[in-house]
This record gives C-alpha cells, structure tokens and sequence, in this order.
C-alpha cells in the first residue's frame, strides 16, 4: 500500500518482502500487487540499490578475491544475431584481465548466451562456484548460468515479472541484472545497451535512462560501470541461431569475422579492459585487442575454455550445410532469394529474431528447449546492391512447415530501395 501511493520504501521493509517471498511467507499475488506498484510509481536510487543488494544477498556469491587483478564482465540487454560475449570474454582475457560470465538463455526473440556455448557438443554450463573461480583464476574467463542457490530472489521475481507485464520496469530490470552481476564476484561491469527493432528498448531515450539507472546503482554497489548504447535494426552479423553464432564467432576469434561484430567487440572489449587495467587508455586498449585477434591468443583463450568446460568443437565442423549429413541428417535447408533488384536498405532484427525462433533456434515458452543446428544465415547486409533473384537468406530447420513460413515473413522483413541507405552508426553512445 504504501508503494502503491507513493511513498519510497525502507531498506528494512525491502529486506523483509525479499526475504519473505524467498521463504514463501509471501504469496504470488501478493509480491504481484508489489510490482505492480513499481511498475507503476517508480523506485528512487536508494530504494533500487536496497532492492538490489537484499536480492543479492538471498543466495550464494562466488568468492574471486584470491585472483589477482580487477575482474570485469560485460552484459547485454539482449538482441538478434549477438554473439559478442563468446568473443569477448576470451578476447579480454587474453589481453590480461580476468572475466567471470554469468550468462542467461534466450528471451522471446533474443538469442541467450548459454544456448549457444550448449550448441557446442558437450559444453557444460553448469559449473559449482569453485569449480567457475578455479577456471577464471587458471585460465582468465569462464562461462555459468544462474544456479538455484544464486540469487534465487531474482529467478523467482524474474518469473513474475513475466506475467504480470511487469518486465519494462526500470527499477526491476537493474536490480535482475546488478543483483546476478555482483553475486559473480566482479570489480567492474560494461553493459552493451541494445536500440531498435530488435531490442527491448526501442528508443534511444528508454534505453539510456536504463544505462543510467544502471550506472547509478552500479556504483551504489560499489561497482565501475560503463554503458554503451548500441544499435540493434538489423540482426548483427550473418548468423541467427546457436550453433550458426558460434561458427561466425570462431571467424572473429580469427580475425575474420563481420565488420559490425568485429566493430561492436572492440567498443565493448576497449571499455572493459579500461575499466580493468588502470593504466590503459582507449588506444593502448585497442591496440592490445587488436594484438590478441591478429596472433591468436583470444582465438586459443576459447579453446581452453571450451576444452576445460567438456567442450568438443570439431563435430560442428566449419559448413552448417553439412550439418544435415553428420549432426542433423532430418535438417531442412532453405535458401531464400530475393524478389527485386535494388539495394537492400532495411532488414528488420525483431522479425528475423522471431523467424529464428520458429524455426527452433529460440523457445517458445521458457520451458522448451531450443534446437541447436535452427536457424538463419543471412547472405548480404543493409546497403548491399543485389539483383532480382539473388541468394538472401538461408533457412535451417527440423520443422518442414515452420521453415516454408518462416521463408515468406524472412523475405518480407527486408526492403529494397533504388539509392544505397545512409550509413547508420552502430556505436551510438558511450556512458
């Protein structure tokens, strides 16, 4: 009641409702009226980092402080074809700064960071909290996901929030992900702030008070925090789907991958590494990234992650179109081409995205799973000229029917013009 008019609540009355919906003293619809009064009436900066902190403190926390070193991570807020966290953390860590990863699975249209390292043959996601600081402190980064004794606060909020609307809140979505971030044990967090079609935030301004309130929080935590904004209209690279991303993010590792995912990496991998060695400057970070990609070591950073995770990379081979003659023999393979001549000026992230989870690469409701070897392969970007009939898009799929609609909505999420687009920029701001 006293949320519902207005009134900023108290750390201790935080503490209580945190502790009691844990426990079950308090019921779904109980905890429902709450966030709805958050949705609705707002949290300032003392009640997020209060909100935050109790939530963090309902679970276990992995303890890195006998590695040297500031640990940082990266999060983003979810979008099509973003595979940069499997590039990154090794990245990072082969440039010297350690990167504990808490990732999450797919949402809605948006692929998950742990569906894809699953598409990998044996990869283990499921590591205890010694087992995940043993792997950061031998080998400098290490990928999880949110366990049921880790802030167990946020799993059960995080599902109410999904039906009862509540998800866009400000004040929720910072306390979901600071209160999972700081239970990693990190000094230091960059967060990739996707806008567009194919994010969460549609608008530039929605999705920079999130990176403020973000920010802000962050630091009430005791975190360093930085934000980047970044463009989400088209998917980013070539690759929608997990086991297709994770090919696409070997041709990074090897210097060379797609311009825009190379582009977006280096933004996010310069401000981490900032953040995690004192002395480094934009340019010396940058020249540092650049060193670990054109030698190999970020490259080689990933094998031994994959290998000390239960990982086998050679089934997957380096062609998804074989993939039907070994991993997936029932895989249905569609090439769709295009229906005019032009230059190709849009290509929309959120219908592709959910072309993608049709076809399997993504779930339908939280509780299935997802198909590995689903997906898109998309053959040209925005301001590509193609001619009528040219090769837009491949389809991959286990569902016969899903992949013969997703070829129609796949076409028709793409518009030609007879003049080349003005480039767009996908870096659009730094916090």
């Amino acid at each position: 009641m006293r949320k519902r008019d207005g009134v900023a609540l108290r750390d201790d009355e935080l503490r209580w409702f945190i502790d009691a919906y844990v426990s079950g003293e308090v019921p779904d619809y109980q905890a429902s009226a709450l966030l709805m009064a958050i949705f609705f009436r707002g949290m300032d900066k003392r009640e997020t980092v209060a909100l935050t902190r109790t939530m963090l403190e309902s679970g276990e926390r992995a303890d890195l402080r006998a590695i040297p070193g500031l640990k940082v991570d990266k999060h983003s807020t979810g979008g099509v074809g973003d595979k940069i966290s499997l590039i990154l953390a090794p990245l990072v860590a082969a440039c010297g700064v350690p990167v504990p990863m808490m990732s999450g699975r797919g949402l809605g249209h948006t692929g998950g960071t742990l569906d894809k390292l699953e598409a990998i043959p044996g990869f283990r996601t499921t590591l205890s909290l010694q087992a995940f600081a043993d792997q950061v402190g031998r080998i400098g980064c290490a990928f999880i996901g949110q366990s049921e004794h880790m802030v167990p606060a946020d799993r059960r909020l995080y599902a109410l929030r999904d039906v009862t609307a509540t998800v866009e809140s400000i004040p929720l979505i910072t306390a979901s992900i600071l209160s999972k971030k700081v239970a990693e044990g990190i000094d230091g967090l960059v967060l990739d702030v996707k806008v567009g079609s194919g994010a969460f935030m549609k608008t530039e301004a929605d999705a920079r008070l999130l990176a403020e309130s973000l920010i802000r929080v962050g630091e009430g935590l005791g975190l360093r925090v930085r934000a980047i904004l970044t463009r989400m209209e088209a998917p980013l690279g070539y690759a929608i789907g997990n086991a297709l991303e994770v090919l696409e993010s070997l041709d990074v590792l090897e210097a060379r991958g797609p311009e825009d995912v190379l582009h977006c990496t280096e933004a996010l991998a310069e401000a981490m590494l900032c953040l995690g060695l004192p002395q480094a400057t934009e340019d010396t970070a940058r020249a540092a990234l650049r060193r670990a990609l054109a030698d190999g070591s970020a490259h080689a950073r990933f094998l031994e992650v994959v290998e000390a995770q239960g990982g086998e990379l050679a089934p997957l081979g380096r062609d998804p179109f074989a993939w039907r003659h070994t991993l997936a023999p029932k895989l249905q393979v569609r090439t769709v081409h295009t229906a005019e001549s032009g230059y190709l000026a849009t290509q929309d992230a959120y219908a592709l995205g959910e072309c993608a989870r049709a076809l399997g690469a993504g779930r339908q409701t939280a509780a299935a799973s997802v198909d590995p070897y689903a997906g898109i392969l998309l053959h040209a970007k925005p301001g590509a000229r193609l001619a009528r009939g040219a090769p837009l898009l491949t389809l991959f799929s286990h569902d016969p029917a899903a992949c013969e609609a997703a070829a129609i909505t796949a076409q028709n999420a793409h518009t030609f013009s007879a003049t080349a687009p003005a480039d767009a920029p996908l870096i659009l701001e730094r916090l």
